[in-house]
């Protein structure tokens, strides 16, 4: 466990991990909101949340780079890689189909990571947990039934989604790594900083549009930076070295639940019975895997 948390209450992490799907849901909805290219989306959202980590943690965190080895620098590398092109490959998924879809197909990240971490022996997961993922997922799929679609145009969108699953897991895995050494603040700023940088090099070298842009747009492109980015990504990176990576990676499965009690606020779309019926699955799932981690936790002291 990182130095960071072996202080913490034991609820101060529960509690971090909550704000951080309640910020994760608002991340649809800012990305639709913002009138930009997808890439250009991308590269504000980590740009500017680098902007706010990065002096602060080359400030106070010097030492803790100058401690690092090759395989952390390495891993620090590849988390930036995956975050980019999961942001790259998401935030496009918004432009050809729909929110819920989207959303849904992102979080099916606890399967790969499963699926990931066996294959690579990073992470294991108990027959428990498996079942809570599998319930999880059911939960989201129902959250999110009758808004799938599968026309040519929601295809790509559904497959750019599940493209940013499959990315958002390698970057979970590599940053469950890196945090049993590293602090917060000095992993994310390394990986934001190297996820922005590539973002940045892609939309310059692309000349996709990055000024000219609405106030409105302005406004949401900050909101994407600091609240789904600065605060929600980085409460779960803070879990991350508390909690397992499948636990965290099915506890971020409330994000499609929030995403449709925010659209119902915002949007005056009105949840279904269906969609309550997905919400109390997702949070039975939760419930599962918290029950677990805890007895694996008390096996462990």
């Amino acid at each position: 466990m990182s130095n960071d948390l072996r202080k913490m209450h034991p609820a101060i992490p529960v509690l971090v991990l909550a704000v951080g799907v309640i910020c994760l849901s608002f991340g649809s909805i800012l990305v639709r909101l913002a009138d930009a290219p997808a890439l250009t989306k991308s590269a504000y959202r980590l740009g500017i949340s680098s902007l706010i980590i990065v002096p602060y943690a080359l400030m106070y965190h010097r030492r803790e780079y100058l401690s690092m080895s090759r395989r952390d620098f390495g891993l620090c590398a590849a988390s930036g890689f995956f975050l980019a092109l999961h942001f790259a490959a998401w935030i496009a998924s918004l432009d050809y189909t729909t929110i819920a879809a989207s959303v849904i197909l992102v979080n099916t990240i606890p399967v790969w990571i499963a699926l990931f971490g066996i294959i690579t022996g990073i992470a294991y997961m108990s027959r428990k947990m498996w079942i809570s993922v599998l319930v999880g997922f059911s939960g989201a799929a129902v959250v999110g039934y009758g808004d799938l679609s599968f026309g040519e145009t929601a295809l790509k969108g559904n497959f750019l989604a599940v493209a940013g699953a499959w990315l958002a897991a390698a970057y979970i895995l590599c940053g469950r790594e890196v945090r049993k050494k590293l602090g917060l603040v000095s992993y994310i700023a390394m990986s934001y900083g190297i996820a922005a940088v590539i973002l940045w090099a892609v939309v310059l070298a692309g000349g996709y549009q990055i000024t000219g842009f609405t106030n409105a747009t302005w406004l949401a492109l900050f909101g994407l930076a600091v609240i789904p980015q600065v605060i929600g990504h980085s409460s779960y990176n803070l879990a991350l070295g508390y909690f397992s990576a499948g636990f965290v990676g099915i506890v971020l499965l409330g994000e499609p639940l929030g995403s449709v009690i925010l659209a119902y606020f915002l949007f005056d779309e009105a949840p279904t019975l269906i969609k309550i019926a997905g919400g109390v699955l997702l949070m039975f799932a939760i419930v599962l895997a918290a029950r677990e981690e805890s007895k694996k936790s008390a096996e462990n002291t």
